[in-house]
């Protein structure tokens, strides 16, 4: 099953990708919200031979895929998803960006855990939690230059990318979900993060003991 389950998210996110292509609220903001799962998918089939991931990473990769996509569609200001919960919560604004900026962290904690473990000489500990911690943050600051950058080139065109609803500290608000995001996904995933590491990579075990 373990073997089978990548090539079965590949076929969803793949899927997802096709279907959130017709008819997009808008279709430059559809493009630069999917292109880094477009991306994603490319280097890790050129890398899966020589670097297979944790079933763990896999499944939390996709899950920021479809969370990408279906923002990508409707925009993060107009998905069903965050109306529901503006209704449900009586928030002031449609909150689902706040979501994609939560797995902007929690996501990329799990992928840089993983290649920092494979890859480099750090062991799990304190050290290995604030170096992740920090990328994340790097991470998320880099995608709000990319945001403005983005905002600057294209002008009024990609309002609907920023997705800000006039709030002034919607950019701060995007880096502490994501840093928030980053923290839980290492202090909630990383004892079974480090068991599927021990079976997809054994000479790494030696870290662990």
């Amino acid at each position: 099953m373990q073997k089978k389950l990548p090539l079965f998210l590949l076929i969803i996110v793949l899927l997802a990708l096709g279907v959130s292509l017709y008819q997009p609220y808008d279709q430059l903001t559809w493009f630069l919200e999917t292109v880094p799962v477009m991306i994603g998918v490319v280097l890790i089939l050129l890398l899966w031979r020589n670097f297979p991931l944790t079933p763990l990473l896999c499944c939390f990769l996709s899950l920021h895929a479809l969370i990408l996509i279906l923002g990508g569609h409707y925009t993060y200001a107009r998905v069903p998803l965050g109306f529901w919960l503006q209704d449900l919560f009586d928030f002031s604004r449609n909150h689902y960006d706040r979501i994609g900026h939560f797995a902007q962290g929690f996501v990329p904690a799990i992928l840089a855990r993983e290649i920092l473990l494979r890859c480099s000489p750090l062991v799990p500990g304190k050290w290995l939690f604030l170096l992740v911690t920090s990328v994340c943050l790097a991470f998320s600051a880099f995608y709000e230059m990319l945001e403005w950058w983005t905002a600057l080139f294209s002008g009024d065109a990609a309002t609907a990318f920023l997705g800000t609803q006039g709030d002034i500290w919607d950019t701060q608000w995007d880096m502490f979900f994501a840093f928030i995001g980053a923290m839980t996904a290492q202090l909630l995933l990383g004892r079974r993060h480090n068991r599927q590491l021990k079976e997809i990579a054994p000479e790494i075990r030696a870290k662990f003991f």
